[in-house]
């Protein structure tokens, strides 16, 4: 299937670019070019800057139930829509349609759906003074960049514009080079919707877009979802004119699993935090510590499970493993892959190129499970963004929650234990802004996601985004004379 050429999206429309540039963007899983994308130059993003702005003034003296009501119907079109989406998003990102149709696209209109309940009650707070009164505004930013990811495209998409334009803000959104095709179908669906034009714009494009938005005096905000070492340019290129950051950077986040656990359960998420969407997820419990007195029978029941995943075409509905983003990222993973054996893990199973021959055209590799690891591994250490899980054991509490924070990241971590008592006392000492216990990878929109150290600054999701999408401002109220020592 091949699309017409895709445009940029300003102001409520699809617009030519003026870089007279273009890329393609191609199906992981075959190899085949899906359309040519126009790339936005930085003309083109003052031209989204001030319709954002023109946007905002209309956007943000709506009332709050006024905006509730328009985001709702996009969370409509979005759920009506999610086949036709969720295929795009798999010839977009190889992923499997499994995954596609009940994740994707629903968990993002679950998102919009939220904060569209949460804009009319965005309020500010009277104070009682002695002759006075002050109270407080709570208003929106003005315009927010949001950079995406492409392991979940449309997700993100919705994740940031849900949060900033719920509050009042304009967006102006780019998605990643790789996977731009989902995000402006979002922005067809927010003007159907009724959205004003120019509250929600996409410019597709390479770094400089992505340093522009970062640099552009007219932009208030920039959310980025990406890797650590981007996040790190974006903070430094933010500060030039003091704009609020958020940002979900990388991980390497521990999975810690008690003796005592629930086993099925314990492989079931370990399998999840690893090999979902072919293991490119940031919040991935890559290092999985198992405690030594049931290590063989995790192993055991892991091997035969993972053996038993079915890899293939991504729109079967019987696929588990799809593929991975592209040719340049399977040879990292793969690389990754030979270091391990080069640093004497021991390679349980899978971890090659898959030798089906309907699949040789596409970026496809087996799930690796790595056992007999070390701390000081490389591919213990490293974030690889791929289906390929470490396996270490420990003997006791203390020494695995010291190994597990022996990191850089902070982005996630998950607890597998009956001992209730002993979970919560462990995940109180995890130094990571998401924990699960007795689960992994669940991420519902009423909680906050976030990373400390070196995976993020800021919060997503939940009732505490308000705050990094709005400002508050202080109103003081005389109702008496001005008390003034001069004559």
């Amino acid at each position: 299937m091949k699309l017409s050429e895709q445009k940029l999206y300003i102001n409520g429309s699809h617009v030519e670019a003026t870089s007279g540039k273009t890329f393609t963007t191609t199906n992981p899983a075959t190899g085949e070019s899906i359309c040519r994308v126009q790339m936005a130059s930085l003309k083109d993003l003052d031209l989204a800057v001030e319709s954002a702005r023109a946007g905002f003034m209309i956007w943000s003296r709506m009332t709050g139930t006024e905006r509730s009501r328009i985001l709702m119907k996009a969370v409509g079109l979005l759920r009506q829509r999610n086949q036709e989406l969720a295929e795009l998003e798999v010839m977009d990102t190889g992923k499997p349609i499994q995954e596609a149709q009940s994740v994707d696209v629903s968990s993002g209109a679950d998102c919009i759906e939220y904060f569209a309940g949460m804009a009319p009650t965005l309020t500010g707070h009277h104070v009682q003074l002695k002759d006075a009164f002050g109270y407080t505004r709570r208003e929106p930013l003005g315009v927010c960049a949001g950079i995406g990811a492409w392991n979940y495209p449309i997700q993100i998409a919705c994740w940031k514009a849900g949060m900033s334009l719920s509050c009042g803000n304009a967006m102006i959104y780019k998605p990643a080079s790789l996977t731009p095709l989902t995000a402006l179908k979002l922005g067809e669906i927010f003007t159907e919707a009724g959205l004003p034009d120019g509250v929600f714009n996409v410019l597709c494009g390479n770094s400089e877009i992505g340093r522009g938005l970062s640099l552009h005096p007219g932009i208030d905000k920039v959310s980025l979802t990406g890797s650590t070492g981007t996040g790190k340019k974006v903070m430094a290129d933010a500060a030039t004119t003091l704009k609020k950051v958020t940002m979900e950077l990388g991980g390497k986040s521990p999975l810690i699993i008690f003796g005592d656990a629930d086993l099925d359960n314990a492989v079931s998420a370990a399998m999840l935090a690893n090999f979902y969407t072919q293991g490119e997820i940031c919040t991935n419990g890559t290092r999985v510590f198992v405690e030594k007195s049931i290590h063989d029978d995790f192993i055991t029941r892991l091997k035969e499970r993972t053996l038993r995943m079915k890899i293939g075409d991504p729109m079967d509905p019987e696929t588990q493993v799809g593929a991975l983003i592209s040719r340049d990222h399977m040879e990292t993973v793969l690389d990754y892959i030979e270091k391990g054996v080069r640093e004497g893990a021991t390679l349980v199973c899978g971890g090659k190129r898959s030798e089906d021959p309907t699949l040789s055209r596409g970026c496809f590799v087996e799930p690796a499970i790595f056992d007999g690891c070390t701390d000081d591994m490389v591919i213990v250490k490293e974030e690889i963004f791929g289906p390929v899980m470490s396996v270490l054991t420990f003997e006791d509490e203390k020494e695995v929650v010291r190994r597990a924070n022996d990191t850089e990241y902070g982005l996630a971590a998950g607890v597998f234990t009956r001992d209730l008592t002993r979970a919560h006392r462990v995940v109180a000492q995890i130094e990571a802004g998401t924990c699960w216990i007795n689960n992994y990878n669940i991420t519902p929109i009423e909680l906050p996601l976030g990373g400390f150290k070196q995976s993020g600054i800021g919060l997503e999701n939940g009732p505490t985004a308000v705050e990094h999408y709005t400002r508050l401002k202080s109103v003081y109220v005389e109702l008496g004379d001005v008390d003034c020592p001069y004559e």
